[in-house]
């Protein structure tokens, strides 16, 4: 539906209003702020269908900054409309700057700050708008966004640790595929063309790469549509619900990927939990947030069951301790933190002891993974290289059985 930015005169006091309004055409509107005895003085469509759809291109470093120093301004002592506005001029994010300026006239009309975020979902997620609401209730918000900006900063490290530790890797693979392929389809068909002027037979490893070569070379452009066929397949597959849940399944239980992803997925729910908690969100809510947040759908549905147990009479450990994908430790400590009181510092410990074992993790399967992927990439090229040189250390042989 179309957003309209008006300004108008309040019959009743006097008072100039500049704020928005959302309605089906420009006259709906009008007719709208006629029956809030509003004297319209002017009205013009604001957001586009791009606008809104170029709001979801946020950054979440932008998101972190706008959030770190939105906290620091009000802390100071600044009006929430005086913070918005200087934020939107200084952000370089055009996007962003957008909906700052949209969150800006929504509050300058009597909308709340969480009600004007609530606007903008692909930016501001149900986490943020729950703390946000929590913060303005309790009259803590600069503390609160505060809290949120270090919930943020700390995604974004874990997130880029983990992408850190994927690049060198997969550049590494990337550069190997794209040898071999170059050295299958230009060199090694070189080479067949040369011994085939022995007119002997040649060595097995080295007849099977030429003709693997031909093949590859005749249906080169077929065979890397049907590689990128199944990437895309896969993709499409996992997108499903029914791919997603596989795809859950299956990588939490693979070999050493599986326990960085695992953690990670333990690493945002304590760490969003505690926040949440610390925010006073009750206790269903946060819990349906979490579950939302959780990044993996074996984890969404465990959090599901326990908000129902908890719903119930069961305690927050007690709960969750049903579902093995909880670890013990984690238990153990929810449980202590449930007597003391003091639960959500028990899970941010939690969060910061899951955040140094996947940054340990990650190191060391670096440091693991460089001298392994150039043991493959000597081994695939040295091997090339040498079923296409066999024929010549034979060649005394080849030629006795020319002879």
């Amino acid at each position: 539906m179309p957003s309209y930015v008006y300004q108008a005169r309040d019959t009743a006091t006097g008072r100039e209003i500049r704020s928005m309004v959302e309605a089906s055409s420009e006259q709906a509107a009008i007719a709208a702020l006629l029956n809030r005895n509003l004297l319209v003085l002017s009205i013009q469509e604001r957001v586009s269908r791009k606008n809104r759809g170029s709001a979801g291109r946020v950054a979440l470093a932008d998101l972190v900054i706008f959030t770190r120093q939105l906290a620091t301004m009000i802390d100071a002592g600044l009006a929430m409309v005086q913070c918005l506005q200087g934020l939107s001029e200084q952000t370089t994010n055009k996007a962003m700057k957008e909906v700052i300026r949209d969150v800006c006239v929504r509050v300058e009309g009597g909308d709340s700050f969480s009600q004007a975020l609530t606007k903008h979902p692909k930016v501001f997620n149900r986490l943020y708008t729950c703390m946000v609401e929590a913060g303005e209730k309790g009259g803590l918000l600069a503390e609160i966004l505060g809290r949120l900006a270090t919930y943020l900063e700390n995604t974004a490290r874990l997130r880029k640790k983990v992408k850190s530790a994927m690049m060198y890797p997969t550049a590494v693979t990337v550069v190997a595929i794209g040898i071999t392929i170059f050295l299958m389809v230009k060199v090694v068909p070189v080479f067949g063309e040369i011994y085939s002027g022995f007119g002997a037979k040649l060595p097995g490893p080295t007849q099977v790469l030429i003709d693997i070569s031909l093949t590859m070379q005749k249906y080169i452009l077929p065979i890397l549509a049907g590689m990128g066929g199944a990437v895309y397949g896969v993709f499409m597959f996992v997108k499903t619900k029914q791919g997603r849940d596989f795809w859950d399944r299956t990588r939490i239980r693979l070999p050493i990927f599986g326990t960085i992803a695992h953690k990670i997925c333990l690493a945002r729910f304590t760490r969003t939990l505690a926040s949440l908690v610390r925010s006073g969100v009750p206790i269903l809510e946060v819990l349906s947030i979490v579950s939302n947040t959780a990044g993996n759908t074996v984890m969404e549905r465990a959090i599901k069951a326990a908000a129902t147990d908890i719903e119930k009479g069961d305690g927050i450990s007690a709960a969750l301790g049903k579902h093995p994908i909880f670890p013990a430790m984690i238990i153990r400590m929810m449980t202590a933190g449930e007597q003391t009181g003091k639960i959500d510092n028990m899970l941010e410990r939690v969060a910061d002891f899951l955040d140094e074992e996947i940054e340990t993790t990650l190191s060391g399967l670096t440091s693991l993974i460089e001298p392994l992927l150039i043991v493959f990439l000597g081994v695939v090229v040295g091997g090339i290289v040498i079923c296409m040189f066999l024929p010549i250390f034979k060649m005394s042989e080849i030629v006795s059985a020319k002879k």
